[in-house]
């Protein structure tokens, strides 16, 4: 399988050109307009995350999907991740069908918990039923993905009697992966309902994740599923240099880090930790195309994994940065990674 590459956002809030802070709205059109840089690369998936912040400008990520749906011709669309414990999956399920029909089958859904917990109070969910709501409603979702009449009963939500949900794909089905941090249990989950995982690698070492995706793929056979792919993300920039890189992304790194920092009791992040994330085992991907793809294939290798999406935005990196790294992205390194895996034994990347 070729190795595919994507991208990911949170819609993260930055300065414009005159060092004011632009609206939300502003940064929503530029996601819009990065999306569609990305189509015209080559890339093969672009993601949106949804948040409930003042410092993050997407909380639909729907929305935003459907207006880059109208503009863009191949790249798959699709959530980064969808808190599907503070939603309800019939609505998930209709918005997502709708971005399949506006994009002519290009959507998918990735599921999640999600790392931030401020959509729970906001929509009336409460924090001690976490683990119940996702798993309860995970269930509910994957019933409605056979596209039929649907009968189902759970604890926290009204039951569904004989109803169906429109509109429908025109595959089929909407295709649904399951965001994962890194434990037993959700790989486990994962595989019970036959979906395919995207690990979140935010720290320490891409490569530790492959026992989770040999587990994955060991709980899939145990299941009597289909093999399923395996996908990563990371955060990550791409500049002319390693120097330039690490240069011009770190200051928006060590911003992000610190403003989550203070919510969670984090200290702030150093240089030297930052250097250390950035070399050959560490989870960013920061450096010139070369390095960028070694990386991307080396820990591809390691978890068998069949896409890497690279989070291209982070705290106040500008626009013009973003664009840049992008264009990169979808050339220079395209072309290292499959100059790279032209050689690798089939399988050996996903």
């Amino acid at each position: 399988m070729t190795l595919q590459l994507g991208l990911n956002t949170f819609g993260d809030l930055y300065p414009g050109p005159d060092g004011r802070m632009l609206s939300g709205a502003q940064v929503i059109r530029n996601v819009v307009a990065e999306a569609t840089l990305a189509d015209r690369v080559g890339l093969d998936f672009f993601g949106i995350g949804e948040h409930h912040r003042e410092d993050f400008a997407v909380s639909s990520p729907e929305t935003v999907l459907a207006g880059i749906a109208t503009v863009t011709e191949r790249i798959r669309l699709g959530s980064a991740v969808t808190v599907l414990s503070s939603d309800d999956p019939v609505r998930v399920y209709q918005r997502f069908a709708t971005v399949d029909a506006l994009s002519s089958g290009r959507a998918e859904v990735i599921l999640g918990r999600g790392s931030f917990t401020e959509s729970f109070p906001l929509f009336g969910y409460p924090l001690d039923e976490y683990e119940a709501l996702f798993e309860e409603k995970l269930q509910l979702f994957d019933r409605l993905r056979t596209e039929g009449v649907i009968d189902w009963e759970g604890r926290l939500r009204a039951p569904i009697r004989g109803l169906e949900v429109h509109p429908r794909t025109e595959s089929g089905s909407l295709p649904a992966w399951i965001a994962v941090g890194g434990s037993p249990q959700s790989v486990v989950r994962a595989a019970h309902y036959g979906l395919p995982v995207i690990f979140a690698i935010i720290g320490g070492s891409p490569a530790a994740f492959a026992p989770f995706a040999d587990y994955y793929r060991q709980a899939l056979e145990h299941f009597g599923k289909e093999p399923q792919p395996v996908a990563f993300h990371s955060p990550g920039y791409v500049a002319e240099t390693d120097e330039q890189a690490r240069e011009e992304f770190f200051p928006h790194q060590a911003y992000t880090h610190a403003r989550i920092g203070r919510e969670r009791g984090w200290g702030p992040l150093t240089r030297a930790e930052f250097d250390a994330m950035c070399g050959p085992e560490g989870a960013y991907f920061v450096g010139s195309p070369e390095t960028v793809a070694r990386k991307i294939v080396r820990s591809s290798t390691a978890l068998g994994a069949a896409r890497f999406d690279l989070k291209y935005a982070v705290g106040t990196l500008d626009h013009a940065r973003m664009t840049r790294s992008i264009e990169l992205f979808g050339t220079e390194v395209r072309r290292y990674v499959e100059d790279m895996t032209a050689d690798l034994p089939a399988g050996a990347t996903g």
